[in-house]
């Protein structure tokens, strides 16, 4: 089992080749949490996630003829992109195996980086069957990207970062997928600050380690697509579940919407980008769920950024909607002149911005002289928008939400 003097020697092998990430404090996140917020940059890390630690340190100790033949792993994609970019700074080739669902930006970035990238499997499970078959038959060394004793002890590293950085932190807010990173954080931290809580945290369409938790070993759960797909493992790791079950003080879950609304927050408010399972800290954070931690140092881990473009647009869209920003109903006004300019006119004098009109008037019922209108709007949250369907009913005009 990985120790917190593996941990030690693992921030040796790692030094000069991983970014020492800030961990600076936090004052709007602070502000909005009732907490004291220092955030792990760790999204800045060159491949944009953690896993670079452990990538070194499993690299770093292969046999120099495992390492002219080369390594495979399966992964989502920030486990790929790092074992490719420190793989390429070794010398070392490196084949990933990345499930069909693996983000488009991270199969890019992967190629770029120079790895060998095999598509394979409707779930990560599949895609690590596949990776295990490949490496029997290349003679390839498979690097587990989170059960790895050396992967563990690399992301451990963090753990000794953040103490140094923090020295008097009450809290460390941790994402947990496979558990690697949960695992070798906190060995680290209690180690160092034996009265430091240790809380986990993951998305409630991939809960392994709770179920793990509950079962007393590593489960097989069924998964859900979700916007944290770095958390997306079906099975919690041996070795990482049994280095954190005794060390975490509490687990949370989280749902989807409040993932989204932490990525628009730390967009907003930090002004930062990091993917689903890097915002689920700040989503535990605003949750309700960890009353306990009002007013204490708490740090978050934002462990990594690589999130698609498209998918951050769409996540910013849900998180405006979910905060009343954003939204959309339906209207049946008159289609005659000027019916138009006065539903426009009021939400206009409300204060809201409409952002799009669109008339329908096949389906506005039996009245030809009345037409349908599907309206978008901006406004400044939800009592805002009460407000404008308030004024919208007082002037005649009935809404219906709209999907």
């Amino acid at each position: 089992m990985t120790t917190f003097l593996d941990i030690e020697a693992a921030r040796g092998r790692i030094e000069g080749a991983v970014y020492h990430s800030p961990c600076p404090h936090s004052i709007p996140l602070s502000e909005i949490t009732g907490m004291e917020i220092y955030c792990k940059l760790d999204n800045l890390q060159r491949t944009g996630s953690f896993k670079e630690r452990g990538a070194r340190n499993a690299l770093a100790q292969l046999p120099p003829k495992q390492q002219k033949r080369g390594v495979i792993a399966a992964s989502a994609g920030n486990h790929a992109q790092a074992l490719a970019y420190q793989g390429k700074l070794l010398g070392i080739p490196a084949t990933v195996v990345m499930p069909m669902f693996a983000p488009l930006i991270k199969v890019s970035n992967c190629r770029k980086l120079g790895a060998t990238v095999v598509m394979h499997g409707a779930h990560f499970g599949e895609a690590k069957a596949h990776a295990h078959e490949i490496a029997e038959q290349q003679g390839l060394a498979y690097i587990d990207g989170y059960d790895d004793p050396a992967i563990i002890a690399g992301q451990g590293t963090m753990g000794i970062e953040i103490v140094e950085q923090v020295p008097d932190l009450d809290a460390v807010v941790v994402p947990v997928g496979g558990g690697g990173l949960l695992a070798g954080v906190a060995l680290a931290v209690k180690t160092m600050k034996p009265a430091a809580k240790i809380i986990a945290v993951e998305a409630d369409h991939v809960a392994s380690f709770s179920a793990a938790l509950r079962a007393g070993e590593p489960t097989r759960i069924s998964t859900q697509p979700t916007l944290a797909d770095g958390l997306a493992i079906p099975q919690v790791g041996t070795n990482a579940f049994n280095i954190a079950k005794n060390l975490v003080d509490r687990c949370v879950v989280v749902s989807e919407e409040q993932i989204a609304v932490s990525i628009l927050r730390i967009v907003e408010l930090e002004k930062g980008v990091v993917e689903g399972s890097a915002a689920t800290p700040l989503a535990a954070c605003l949750s309700g769920q960890l009353p306990e931690l009002a007013g204490k140092r708490v740090v978050l881990l934002l462990c990594g950024g690589n999130i698609d473009p498209n998918v951050l647009s769409r996540v910013v869209e849900r998180g405006l909607v979910s905060d009343g920003r954003l939204a959309r109903f339906s209207a049946v006004i008159s289609d005659r002149p000027g019916g138009l300019a006065d539903l426009t006119a009021q939400i206009a004098s409300s204060g809201a911005s409409i952002k799009q009109v669109v008339h329908d008037r096949a389906f506005a019922g039996s009245d030809v002289s009345a037409v349908q209108v599907l309206c978008t709007v901006e406004t400044r949250d939800h009592q805002h928008l009460a407000e404008l369907r308030a004024r919208l009913k007082s002037h005649g005009v009935q809404t219906l939400d709209a999907k």
